[in-house]
């Protein structure tokens, strides 16, 4: 399994290490997406974000 992740919100204001996170899933962009695999490394960046993506099941 793995997850389609796409960035919904601005990062403008956010924090640091949210931001950070964002483009560690590769997400720099309103509307961008990618395909993530299903891990813990995976679920916690998810859990840290989680109110500026949309995420599915890929």
């Amino acid at each position: 399994m793995a997850f389609k992740i796409k960035l919904v919100k601005s990062l403008v204001g956010c924090k640091d290490d949210q931001i950070a996170t964002a483009a560690s899933l590769g997400l720099r962009r309103i509307g961008q997406e990618t395909v993530q695999p299903d891990n813990e490394a995976t679920k916690g960046k998810i859990k840290k974000i989680v109110h500026l993506v949309q995420v599915t099941e890929a």
